[in-house]
């Protein structure tokens, strides 16, 4: 099976030398290796900029869509308030335009070639606003009560989810309520996007932490880090249930498509009758470069 992980990007800094002075397109290993302990060939799916100075071929995202059986959006930089009707209201939030526009029409292409999709943390967030909804641009800000859901200790720092019995993770824990999972975000879902429902929220302050499309395809949130959840920890919620369910929906849909006798073909025709009204007039368009 063929994964796509999206790119974190690094924007050269002013007056930068040598390889900081380049835009840099990059995987965080344990996402990457998260998603290869179940057997899977993960490739980095690199940002197609129509103005970059090497001729590609006429490569386009969705190229990949129709190539790879699902994808993961990992963690990183904020995304822009902008792309949600808002200014930052800090300097430090002001997010990354570049990245929003790649990675919204990569979430585009996955979702019209029927493709599972998995948001991480961020990955989580540009998922409901890609759908047309909104964030809290800083929990202890805007969220009153909030519990903290970043930490010095980064990867290392956690809290308590919950979810109820009409949550997918009640199939997927029989028996389990919640759990603690590895936290590191200052943003956070506020509005919900369209067609997408409430899986799980913190336990101290009720944000959300886990969001589903809830028709086909398969596209799932989380604003935990599955991936820093070391195998077997007793004090940590076990995340491969909910890797390996994102598998077999990649898994189901790349059966379809070879029965099909096509990886493309007639696969919208076929689920975009399910999606919610509107759910395809992306309403970002207008600010993507990237026209895979």
């Amino acid at each position: 099976m063929r994964i796509g992980i999206s790119a974190r990007i690094y924007h050269p800094h002013a007056g930068a030398r040598g390889i900081q002075s380049k835009s840099l397109q990059y995987l965080e290993q344990s996402v990457a290796h998260w998603a290869m302990s179940r057997d899977v060939m993960v490739f980095m799916i690199p940002s197609v900029n129509s103005d970059g100075q090497v001729y590609r071929s006429n490569i386009r995202l969705s190229d990949y869509a129709e190539y790879l059986d699902g994808l993961i959006l990992q963690g990183g930089a904020d995304i822009s308030p902008q792309c949600y009707g808002e200014e930052p209201l800090h300097p430090d939030w002001i997010g990354d335009r570049v990245r929003d526009a790649y990675e919204m029409e990569l979430l585009h292409e996955f979702i019209e070639s029927g493709k599972a999709v998995l948001g991480i943390c961020r990955g989580a967030q540009l998922i409901n606003v890609a759908l047309g909804g909104s964030l809290y641009q800083d929990i202890v800000l805007q969220v009153e009560g909030a519990a903290s859901h970043v930490h010095e200790d980064f990867d290392h720092h956690a809290h308590a989810v919950t979810w109820n019995d009409s949550s997918v993770f009640s199939k997927l824990y029989p028996g389990l309520a919640g759990g603690r999972v590895i936290s590191i975000h200052h943003q956070a879902i506020k509005a919900l996007g369209r067609g997408l429902r409430v899986e799980a929220r913190s336990v101290e302050d009720e944000v959300i932490e886990a969001v589903r499309l809830e028709t086909k395809p398969y596209v799932f949130g989380l604003q935990w880090h599955p991936e820093f959840h070391s195998p077997g920890a007793p004090d940590l919620l076990d995340c491969i249930p909910i890797l390996d369910e994102f598998l077999d929906a990649a898994y189901g849909q790349r059966w379809w498509n070879r029965r099909a006798g096509t990886r493309k073909s007639g696969i919208l025709d076929a689920v975009k009758g399910s999606f919610p009204k509107g759910l395809f007039h992306w309403p970002f368009r207008r600010y993507l470069p990237f026209r895979g």
